[in-house]
């Protein structure tokens, strides 16, 4: 009797069931974070709060195509451009 691995056909749909799952688990929930990402940098308007990725909180003050202009705490002169990949998290203004 023939053992089931010699046969090239089931190697073959062993192979591509192994890579379905690495697949499932490993690239779609990376995939769905970054379409999550990209849709919160959408959506950032002048007037949120953010948590950058070092950790502080601002609001935003302007915004450019690639950057935004941040305010730091309540003295009216710290304001940063950074990149909007230096965003970790938008809270809109009202929101909990």
């Amino acid at each position: 009797m023939e053992s089931l691995m010699s046969n090239p056909l089931i190697v073959i749909v062993f192979y591509v069931v192994i890579i379905g799952g690495f697949w499932m688990l490993l690239m779609r929930p990376q995939k769905k974070e970054q379409k999550r990402v990209q849709a919160m940098l959408t959506d950032l308007e002048v007037g949120d709060t953010v948590l950058t990725t070092s950790g502080f909180y601002g609001v935003v003050i302007d915004i450019t195509d690639e950057d935004v202009v941040v305010e730091f705490g309540s003295n009216k002169n710290c304001r940063i451009p950074m990149q909007k990949a230096a965003i970790a998290q938008v809270e809109k203004p009202g929101q909990e």
